[in-house]
C-alpha cells in the first residue's frame, strides 16, 4: 500500500472557501491561509455562540502502546462515514506538535483514506498558533527576568520562580539550565527551565478560552512566582498581558481544513493529554455543534487519561454534554496487553486476547461512570482473523456495548459504515445521563483519591514530601475548587508504564502539584512524566526531506 503522504498527495483538493460554503460559511466569514486553509473570522465565531444544536460524539481509546491504535484515522474515517450516509458531520481534531512529528510518534493528520489535508502543513507550521503560543509564553518568561534585572519592584524570590519558558521540539537538554551567565547587564543568573510548547498553560488557555476577554482574563491569573514573602506574583502584576493577547489574537481563530472525502475539519489547539488536558479548543467544539448535526471529537491516549479530562476539564467548562463516546483499539494491542511477544502479535492467540481484553473493559467501565454510552471500534489490520473478531465482538455484547470493525484507513468512508451506523443507533437510543465525577465540593485530595480509585483501579494514593506541601496549600486557598488534571504515563492504567492490562495492588505516587490557575485547574505530576520531551536514538526528522520538489518522509 502507498504511504500516508503519498495517497494525500495525489488527492485534488477542493478550494477550502467551497467546502466550507457546504456548511453555511461564506468566504466573507473566512480569512484565508492559501487555497486550502482558512481561520473563521472572530465576528463569525461570536455569532455562533449559543447555537450549538449538533451531537457530541467523543473518540477515545485503550491505553496506547507502540504498535499503534490509529485513534486519529479512526475519527476522521467515522465523520467521513457519517456524511457518507446523509448526516451533516464534522470533525474537530488537534493541532499536531513538531516534537512528535521530528520524534517517534510522527504527524497527527490521521492515515491511509482517512486523512485531514494539505497534511504536510497541518502537520508542520500550520497556520502558525503554536509559534504565536510560544512567543507569548516566552514574553512572560523575558519580561519577568528583566523585572527581576530592572530593580524587582515585586520582590520576586529569584529560587521560587514557577514559569518556564517552551520551545515546541522534543529537546532534552533545555529541561534544566542555568541563564544570565555573563556580565551584570546580562541578566540575574538563576537556574530556568523548557518545557514543549503542548505543555505550556497558554497552550491549554487558548483551548479553554470562550473568547478574546475570556483569554485576557485568563492569562491574567497565571501565576508565575513567589515573591520573597511567600505570597504568589500574577502575570497580571508585570503588565504583559495585553501583549500576550494580541500576539494569541490570530490563534484564539479556528482553523478550517478538509478530509481526503472533502468534508469539513476544524483543527484548533494541542495540549497534550499526559501533561496537560489534551483536547482541541472549546471554541472548534462548539463551532463544529452550531454548523453540523454531529461533532466527532477526539481526546488524547486512552481513555483514563484523555476522556476523563475531556469529561472533567473541558465539557465542565464549557457546558457540553457529549452523546456517545467511541473507545478505540485493535487485536494487536489487546494481545500486547496480554503479554504477547511483539514478533507473534499479528499470530492468532485466544489466551493473550481474552487476558488483554481487561484494558479495554477498564476503560468501557470508566466511560460509563460518567453517564455516556460506549461504542467499541476495532480498527482492523489485515492479520486479524474472524474468529478473534468474533470473540471480541461477543465480548463487548455481554456488556451491553456495541462493537464495529473499522476499516477506513483501507477503504476510506465505506469502511467507516458499519461503526457510523452503531454510534448513530447508540445516539438515537437516547441512554445519556451525562456527569462530572470531580465536583468543586470536593477537596484537592478527595478528587486524587477518586481518580486514582475510580479510573486507575489503584488501591489509593502516596505523596512526596514537596507534593504534601503543595497539597497543604492549595487546599487552603481560593483555588481547592478547581479540578485536578493528571499528569501520568499514557501507557498504563498506573503511573508505571511498564504494569500493563488492568494492573492490580498499586499506589499513584504524586511527586508534585502545580497550579495553573489561567487554564483553571491543578497538575498533579505522577511516575517520571516529563513536560520535555527528548528525541530517540533514530529521529523521524532523519527521513523527512524534499524529493522531485515534494516533501516526503511525513507520516
Amino acid at each position: 500500500m502507498k504511504s500516508d503522504l503519498e495517497i494525500a498527495q495525489e488527492v485534488t483538493l477542493q478550494p477550502i472557501a467551497l467546502v466550507a460554503k457546504n456548511y453555511g460559511i461564506s468566504e466573507e466569514n473566512l480569512e484565508l491561509y492559501g487555497k486550502y486553509k482558512a481561520k473563521l473570522s472572530q465576528s463569525f465565531c461570536s455569532a455562533q455562540e449559543g447555537k450549538q444544536k449538533g451531537k457530541l460524539i467523543l473518540v477515545t481509546a485503550t491505553n496506547p502502546t507502540p504498535l499503534g491504535e490509529g485513534k486519529t484515522t479512526v475519527s476522521i474515517g467515522l465523520n467521513d462515514a457519517l456524511n457518507r450516509l446523509g448526516k451533516k458531520s464534522i470533525v474537530a481534531l488537534r493541532e499536531p506538535s513538531l516534537g512528535p512529528c521530528f520524534g517517534v510518534k510522527g504527524g497527527a493528520a490521521g492515515g491511509g483514506y482517512a486523512q485531514v489535508a494539505p497534511m504536510e502543513d497541518i502537520n508542520l507550521h500550520f497556520t502558525g498558533d503554536f509559534h504565536a503560543i510560544t512567543s507569548a509564553n516566552n514574553l512572560l518568561a523575558a519580561v519577568l527576568d528583566n523585572h527581576i534585572h530592572q530593580g524587582n519592584a515585586l520582590e520576586i524570590n529569584p529560587k521560587k520562580i514557577l514559569w518556564k519558558r517552551c520551545l515546541d521540539m522534543n529537546d532534552r537538554v533545555l529541561r534544566n539550565v542555568i541563564v544570565g551567565l555573563g556580565n551584570q547587564a546580562d541578566g540575574a543568573m538563576r537556574e530556568d527551565h523548557f518545557q514543549i510548547t503542548v505543555a505550556s498553560e497558554i497552550m491549554a488557555i487558548l483551548c479553554l478560552a470562550k473568547d478574546m476577554k475570556d483569554l485576557q482574563e485568563r492569562l491574567d491569573k497565571i501565576v508565575v512566582a513567589y515573591n520573597k514573602k511567600g505570597e504568589r506574583v500574577y502575570a497580571k502584576d508585570l503588565e504583559c498581558t495585553g501583549a500576550m493577547a494580541v500576539l494569541l489574537k490570530d490563534a484564539m481563530q479556528p482553523n478550517l481544513v478538509q478530509s481526503l472525502e472533502g468534508n469539513l475539519a476544524i483543527i484548533h489547539g494541542g495540549p497534550f493529554a499526559n501533561i496537560a488536558h489534551g483536547c482541541n479548543s472549546i471554541r472548534a467544539t462548539k463551532m463544529g455543534l452550531a454548523l453540523a448535526d454531529f461533532l466527532v471529537t477526539e481526546a488524547g491516549f486512552g481513555a483514563d487519561l484523555g476522556a476523563e479530562k475531556f469529561f472533567d476539564i473541558k465539557c465542565a467548562a464549557a457546558g457540553l454534554t457529549p452523546s456517545c463516546a467511541v473507545i478505540v483499539t485493535t487485536l494487536r494491542t489487546l494481545k500486547y496487553y496480554g503479554g504477547l511477544p511483539r514478533e507473534e502479535i499479528s499470530k492468532e492467540n485466544r489466551e493473550a486476547l481474552e487476558k488483554g481484553l481487561e484494558n479495554l473493559e477498564k476503560h468501557i467501565e470508566n466511560v460509563k461512570k460518567f453517564g455516556v454510552p460506549a461504542v467499541v471500534a476495532v480498527n482492523r489490520f489485515a492479520t486479524d482473523t474472524e474468529g478473534e473478531l468474533s470473540f471480541l465482538k461477543d465480548f463487548c455484547a455481554q456488556r451491553g456495548v456495541r462493537c464495529a470493525i473499522m476499516e477506513a484507513y483501507g477503504k476510506g468512508s465505506e469502511g467507516g459504515e458499519e461503526l457510523a451506523k452503531a454510534v448513530l443507533e447508540t445516539v438515537e437510543a437516547g441512554e445519556v445521563n451525562f456527569h462530572t465525577l470531580q465536583t468543586p465540593e470536593q477537596k484537592i485530595s478527595q478528587k486524587i483519591e477518586l481518580l486514582a480509585k475510580e479510573i486507575y483501579g489503584a488501591d489509593g494514593v502516596e505523596y512526596s514530601n514537596k507534593a504534601r506541601e503543595e497539597l497543604k496549600k492549595l487546599e487552603e486557598s481560593c483555588y481547592s475548587n478547581l479540578p485536578i488534571c493528571m499528569a501520568k504515563t499514557p501507557y498504563s492504567l498506573s503511573d508505571k508504564p511498564n504494569l500493563l492490562g488492568r494492573p492490580k495492588n498499586f499506589r499513584i505516587e504524586i511527586r508534585e502539584l502545580s497550579l495553573s490557575a489561567g487554564a483553571g485547574f491543578v497538575v498533579c505530576l505522577a511516575g517520571d512524566v516529563m513536560t520535555m520531551p527528548g528525541l530517540p536514538k533514530e529521529p523521524a526528522a532523519k527521513k523527512i526531506g524534499f524529493e522531485n520538489e515534494k516533501i516526503v518522509g511525513i507520516f
